[in-house]
């Protein structure tokens, strides 16, 4: 089991999950959560009276050397492949290390969870061996807040790249769409990163999608008619919003995902990417947050 400093409220239970992954349970009045410790990986959030709002694969590995597939993948310190290093797992090491549960605490029927990852030799080994210290924050309630906050405590700047890769559940993605991101600039990775522009219409989807908005703080929303809601994902200290479904082709190339699962899931990603990546200066930090909510 893994190292926790600090004492449990009450509905908040930590043990194994699948695969014997250690995991913090959270059950509430207002909401249920759950949290593996693997990459401090957000598996669940149900708000009371609810829905299941977040989404995981029923093929997701639960691997201590893979990512879990769905949820809310902590993407860290590189997002997607690392610019030079092969080798290097995609989406950095944050999400395949073991953080640490520093606080937990309960107020009003709404539970926050802390956790913390630092340098140690192995990432210090890794293709960005910098000091650091990355405090992820979540809160589970009848909304959702999450927060990455990282540290720079070393005598010189250093760049990274950050992403909270949030897979939403909804009822058939040919039905959803999403507003908030029109007018707003992106590169299209599914035709080679082509810069293109939002229209004002409301994006929908036909095909597979992956896309990465540039220079936005806007807030998200996903229209789902089929369960009847409407996800908003509003955001702050993030510029970069990124949108992803596999489809059918891309969905069968992947091991870790059913075939026939892609109708089931989006993703919203809050993140500071490529050209926002994000610099800190010594002793500096920088602070990006998402919220969820139902309406």
């Amino acid at each position: 089991m893994p190292v926790v400093t600090t004492q449990l409220p009450p509905g908040v239970a930590v043990g194994p999950g699948r695969n014997g992954l250690s995991r913090v349970r959270v059950n509430t009045a207002e909401a249920t959560g759950e949290v593996y410790l693997h990459g401090a990986h957000v598996t669940a959030w149900q708000p009371a009276g609810a829905a299941p709002v977040i989404w995981v694969s029923r093929d997701s590995l639960y691997d201590a050397g893979k990512p879990i597939r769905g949820g809310v993948p902590i993407c860290f310190p590189w997002f997607a492949a690392h610019a030079t290093d092969a080798t290097a797992p995609m989406h950095g090491f944050g999400r395949l290390a073991e953080w640490q549960l520093a606080d937990a605490s309960a107020s009003g029927g709404t539970v926050a969870l802390t956790f913390q990852l630092a340098d140690d030799e192995q990432s210090r080994r890794s293709a960005w061996p910098h000091p650091f210290l990355a405090e992820f924050r979540v809160s589970f309630g009848s909304v959702l807040a999450m927060s990455l906050d990282v540290r720079n405590p070393a005598g010189h700047p250093l760049t990274y790249e950050a992403a909270l890769h949030t897979y939403f559940a909804v009822g058939d993605i040919r039905q959803v769409t999403v507003t908030g991101l029109a007018g707003g600039d992106y590169l299209d990775k599914v035709e080679g990163f082509a810069r293109k522009r939002q229209d004002e219409s409301p994006i929908a989807f036909t095909g597979e999608t992956d896309r990465i908005y540039l220079d936005t703080e806007a807030t998200a929303v996903i229209h789902d008619p089929v369960l009847k809601r409407r996800i908003e994902v509003a955001k702050s200290g993030s510029y970069s919003t990124i949108v992803w479904n596999p489809w059918v082709d891309r969905a069968r190339a992947l091991a870790d995902f059913g075939d026939d699962e892609w109708p089931e899931m989006l993703c919203i990603e809050t993140a500071n990417v490529r050209e926002r990546a994000v610099t800190l200066e010594p002793g500096s930090h920088h602070k990006m947050t998402a919220t969820v909510r139902v309406i």
